[in-house]
């Protein structure tokens, strides 16, 4: 399952240089998706010696996988943050996400890379959906954002209301990525792939060991999905999602919308339109649901294409993939110093699917912080205190994964592992020897992990849509050979 922007513009990186074992630099920078070469190129320009590490390839994770909408209209989000928070926070919060707009837009027509202006529509299918809208038109309104209700005829269903907001960009995110990472390398900076950071320690100088030795640094940026570092305890305040998306191709009498469109009703429905070597295909998305918690994440596959062609007659599925988000409790983004870090230890997470703004303004926000700016909504969104909505949603979510974890491992103690091979695609867990044991097959070879994630000992589900080992506690997961694919799991797991 390649993305559009990985299959027609995969990120190229020179790799002539070998590892830098026991070097230091200036800042180490750990991800390299939007928000850590963005975070990179910022203190390179500030004339910063800076690595950044990779544990796969550049864009193979989030960024590569988004729809890549850059947009202050974000579904509902904002009248759920406004009723969580405070009209404060909200404006912190929007104010944060229209600079990362700007900044990204500005840096785009610097470097001749190719972004569209667009509308952006949340809609609502149902009339019982409506008072959604008018929220978030209030909330809108309140941060000082110019929506409006709206007619919507380019769409073939109807809608019971629409919100819009001019103006807005959708960007192919691996050409950005492309751009950053030149830069960057343009800059004398360093780009590490297939290198995963294990462990660091704090300063000063920071230290970190990776899969091919150590580094140091003044300072430590955690731009990963999930941080790999356990101090700062973010996996137990987010949950992690996956959701879907598929391209079109549809036939030459069907318009392809000219809008980007997100629904409020479940299961949620994202479109665009996306400019490919001289054609302009549909991109649909949807169907999200917690990492690990899906009965078959392919039938949500399934479902969604079923949809589409439902709408849209004749269209022609050319590409499908899947991308992974955290949703914080209080539904806010973190960027800063991860607790215990000595101060030189920064992260960036929980950006809740609108990472192409809020990645923007996590890297704007940690190199004010390592150069020593000021930045008024960040510093707000950083001082703010737990709400008691969101202790209560973090206190229902961990007290849950308690649950969850208890139930798994008695079920796997119970069920001993089928002496015959999974079906083609499938995999299954069960004991052996008194040990949760994961059996897949997938491309006529059968593989046998441990069945026990090793971040927090949860026992993974098999993902038959991807073919992958997933962890329902904090959204870990792994190949079927049982390597890494995403945190916060450092470590491969056991074959067997």
């Amino acid at each position: 399952m390649s993305s559009l922007w990985l299959d027609t513009h995969a990120v190229q990186v020179p790799h002539e240089e070998p590892f830098p074992t026991g070097t230091h630099w200036d800042s180490l920078v750990v991800g390299a998706g939007l928000t850590g070469l963005t975070t990179a190129v910022l203190l390179a320009r500030s004339g910063q010696r800076v690595l950044v590490l990779e544990a796969r390839q550049v864009g193979a994770v989030a960024t590569g996988n988004t729809t890549g909408k850059v947009s202050l209209l974000q579904g509902a989000h904002l009248s759920a943050v406004r009723s969580a928070r405070s009209d404060e926070i909200l404006q912190a919060y929007v104010d944060g996400n229209r600079e990362a707009q700007s900044w990204l837009l500005r840096y785009l027509e610097e470097r001749g890379v190719d972004y569209q202006q667009r509308p952006a529509y949340t809609y609502a299918h149902s009339p019982e959906s409506l008072g959604m809208l008018e929220q978030e038109l209030e909330a809108c309104h309140a941060a000082g954002i110019q929506a409006q209700w709206a007619e919507v005829d380019e769409l073939p269903y109807e809608v019971a209301g629409a919100v819009r907001l001019s103006d807005q960009a959708q960007i192919q995110p691996t050409a950005v990525l492309q751009s950053l990472a030149t830069e960057l390398l343009e800059r004398g900076g360093f780009i590490v792939e297939r290198t995963r950071m294990v462990g660091a320690t704090p300063g000063p100088p920071v230290s970190i060991e990776t899969s091919a030795g150590p580094l140091t640094g003044d300072n430590l940026v955690v731009a990963t999905g999930s941080p790999v570092l356990d101090r700062g305890g973010h996996f137990a305040r987010m949950k992690g999602h996956r959701s879907y998306a598929q391209a079109y191709r549809l036939p030459s009498e069907t318009p392809v919308p000219q809008g980007m469109y997100l629904g409020v009703d479940a299961p949620g429905r994202s479109l665009r339109s996306a400019p490919v070597g001289g054609e302009e295909l549909l991109v649909v998305g949807g169907n999200g649901h917690e990492v690990g918690r899906a009965e078959s994440p392919a039938e949500a596959v399934r479902d969604l294409e079923a949809w589409t062609h439902r709408h849209f007659p004749g269209a022609q599925r050319t590409h499908a993939w899947s991308a992974q988000d955290y949703r914080p409790a209080d539904g806010l983004p973190y960027f800063g110093q991860i607790p215990l870090g000595g101060g030189s230890m920064f992260a960036a997470t929980g950006f809740n699917k609108w990472g192409m703004t809020n990645g923007i303004a996590a890297a704007l926000a940690i190199t004010s912080q390592i150069l020593g700016g000021h930045m008024q909504w960040a510093e707000t969104l950083a001082e703010r205190s737990p709400s008691f909505s969101g202790l209560t949603t973090g206190a229902k979510d961990n007290a849950s994964i308690g649950v969850r974890m208890t139930g798994d491992w008695i079920k796997a103690e119970l069920k001993s592992l089928p002496e015959d091979p999974p079906a083609e695609g499938q995999g299954a867990v069960g004991r052996v020897g008194g040990q949760p044991i994961g059996s897949s097959t997938v491309g006529g070879v059968t593989r046998h992990v441990s069945a026990v994630c090793p971040h927090m000992g949860g026992i993974l589900t098999w993902n038959d849509a991807e073919c992958s080992w997933d962890c329902p506690l904090h959204a870990s997961r792994f190949t079927p050979e049982g390597e890494v694919l995403e945190g916060p799991a450092v470590s491969n797991l056991d074959l067997k």
